[in-house]
């Protein structure tokens, strides 16, 4: 067998550890426990591949690892968390909810696998699994902090919310991935107390905040799509065949 490089695929095996945990802490009713270990599963995520690119160590071995790693703690976790937390008494269209939503994280991330070397890296096609997942989750973190937990009136969002991100992560529409961006570039004061401002709210109220910008990324990805569509630019066709 390969050898096969240790710092980053430890890495990665924690973004799992962190799915698995956020699964048991939902069988076992902790639901916002398990909300907040899928969050720690995508700063994980985001960690391994820029510490597999700083070491040098990026390898196919470690692209397939992560790929099912993200099935795990943005797929299975999620959905199972979304299904005890709010989907039960749909019953049988509640637990199809959830599996639908895995099975959109599953082609989402195949997609990505075979897709990802022939798009451009500014944007990703269709809604990324880390974000869909975070939506969803964070959900449960944000109805907790309001103190309002799922009951009739919350249940239909959360059905909704569901599928309306496993819809967006097999869609084609582009959302930016920021991957361009040189963080080393001048740029004006202002943009710096933006990042600074976003910091201070992510601090003083993490439970609210963290899902009001997950949503906004999303809300701004739709709006800017549909804008490049109503101007005849078609930005799906540009990202897809580009």
């Amino acid at each position: 067998m390969r050898k096969i490089y240790l710092l980053p695929n430890f890495v990665t095996t924690a973004n799992m550890f962190c799915g698995f945990y956020s699964a048991i802490a939902a069988i076992q009713e902790d639901y916002v426990l398990a909300a907040w270990a899928v969050v720690a599963a995508a700063i994980f995520d985001a960690l391994d591949g820029r510490v597999a690119r700083l070491a040098k160590a990026t390898s196919s071995f470690g692209v397939e690892y992560d790929s099912l790693s993200d099935l795990v703690s943005f797929g299975m976790a999620p959905g199972l968390l979304m299904y005890l937390w709010a989907l039960q008494p749909y019953g049988r269209l509640g637990w199809l909810a959830a599996f639908v939503f895995l099975a959109c994280g599953a082609l989402r991330l195949a997609r990505f696998n075979v897709t990802t070397s022939k798009l451009p890296k500014a944007y990703f096609q269709g809604l990324p699994i880390p974000i869909a997942a975070g939506c969803v989750s964070t959900f449960v973190i944000f109805q907790n902090a309001l103190s309002t937990p799922a009951d009739d009136q919350i249940m239909p969002f959360a059905l909704g919310l569901t599928l309306g991100m496993a819809t967006l992560m097999v869609s084609s529409i582009p959302f930016p991935s920021f991957k361009e961006l040189n963080w080393r570039s001048k740029a004006s004061f202002g943009y710096l107390m933006v990042g600074v401002m976003v910091m201070v709210l992510v601090a003083v109220r993490p439970e609210v905040t963290i899902f009001l910008l997950l949503v906004t990324y999303v809300i701004l990805g739709l709006a800017w799509a549909a804008f490049k569509a109503a101007r005849g630019q078609a930005p799906l066709a540009q990202v897809e065949h580009s």
